[in-house]
């Protein structure tokens, strides 16, 4: 059983009701560095920094970071200097890119970054929102703990689906490399989805139908601009297959453009997630400035209390 010390002296009567005998990690200032105490049935072990016992957890990487370096008069990152030429010269958008993948990105790759996260960063008073409002409204002066609540709710249903229209999009682009037709592969895919009642990410929407004009919107930009590519391509036909496989059509929300467009760019699959939460937090520290100055998240709260009614048998 792990056992981790109690680290602040607020919490010292916590570490004395410890039932005897428990280890305990020293509280305050220390000689040695930080201690993990862990006991199993070989016994007590600690793990101390040149002792030869320190407990790793999982397979660590290098020891090494690529991103930024610092000293008294500059601050590097990805290998160029911050203050004499980061500064001035990029935008925010192609700082991410480059934090991101290492690299400055294309004329293309910033414009279409740019429309991706101006697409996706506001939707109204969406769950997101009313999450983060309420946080602020129970801690005013926690403007952190509101946006880190709404940005906790981007998942697999709300917000962070382009990320698993990635995983998709990556799978059909795999198949047809190993000789599947384009057609084959999406059908397959969309068809194994229903038939597991599964639901397949990028489709459906509560509001737009039959078209979400985000999706048209950057479809179109990215045909218009040249730079549509095989994801696009697999994307496009996607909607067809789900017809086909659910008996009526669906509406392609703008999470599968968002994949498509991103990995024709190059931009790293892992990370088609960070421009929806990216791009969210910009929308929820809107949502929040205007909280501040016209509180509504307990008005919400009030009146989804008073839209569900209490059932002692439910």
């Amino acid at each position: 059983m792990a056992l981790w010390g109690v680290a602040a002296p607020m919490y010292k009567s916590v570490a004395q009701a410890l039932p005897e005998g428990t280890a305990r990690v020293p509280i305050g200032p220390q000689p040695e560095p930080a201690i993990l105490m862990h006991e199993d049935q070989s016994g007590p072990r600690s793990g101390k920094k040149g002792n030869g016992h320190t407990m790793l957890i999982g397979k660590p990487g290098a020891a090494k970071s690529a991103i930024c370096t610092a000293d008294a008069a500059s601050i590097t990152i990805r290998g160029r200097d911050l203050c004499a030429d980061l500064m001035g010269r990029l935008t925010f958008t192609e700082f991410f890119f480059l934090l991101v993948t290492g690299k400055e990105p294309a004329p293309a790759q910033t414009e279409f970054l740019d429309l991706l996260l101006v697409s996706i960063a506001e939707h109204g008073l969406t769950p997101t929102a009313q999450a983060a409002r309420m946080t602020l409204d129970a801690d005013p002066a926690a403007l952190q703990a509101a946006v880190a609540a709404g940005i906790l709710g981007c998942g697999s249903v709300v917000l962070g689906t382009a990320e698993l229209c990635g995983r998709v999009l990556v799978e059909a682009a795999g198949r047809v490399a190993a000789g599947e037709t384009a057609e084959a592969a999406v059908d397959d895919i969309a068809a194994r989805t229903r038939a597991s009642s599964g639901r397949l990410p990028g489709f459906g929407h509560p509001l737009h139908r039959p078209l979400d004009p985000r999706s048209e919107r950057v479809l179109a930009l990215a045909d218009g601009k040249g730079i549509s590519g095989r994801h696009v391509g697999l994307a496009r036909l996607f909607p067809a297959a789900v017809e086909k496989a659910w008996g009526k059509p669906l509406v392609m929300n703008v999470s599968m453009p968002i994949a498509a467009v991103l990995l024709d760019l190059d931009f790293p699959p892992a990370m088609i997630k960070a421009i929806p939460i990216l791009a969210r937090t910009a929308g929820l520290l809107a949502h929040l400035a205007e909280e501040q100055k016209n509180p509504i998240g307990f008005l919400m709260a009030a009146r989804g209390e008073d839209a569900i009614a209490y059932d002692p048998d439910a």
